[in-house]
């Protein structure tokens, strides 16, 4: 029996890039919707990417197998 391939997760791969180097990098939270209601400040510390937290790197790493 052949084995099979593992899948990536869809959900995830759109919200997860790798860098050259092979870290993880992600959008931050809560900066897409109600930007009236936040001060300049807070958007701009919103606004770009980062990088996912040591903790979280070894699961998000199975679910995005191939990417």
């Amino acid at each position: 029996m052949a084995k099979t391939k593992m899948k990536t997760h869809s959900g995830l791969k759109k919200r997860v890039k790798r860098t050259g180097t092979g870290l993880l990098k992600r959008t931050k939270a809560f900066g897409y919707h109600k930007l009236e209601h936040k001060s300049p400040a807070r958007k701009r510390r919103l606004s770009g990417t980062t990088l996912v937290s040591r903790s979280d790197v070894k699961r998000i790493k199975q679910l995005v197998v191939y990417k």
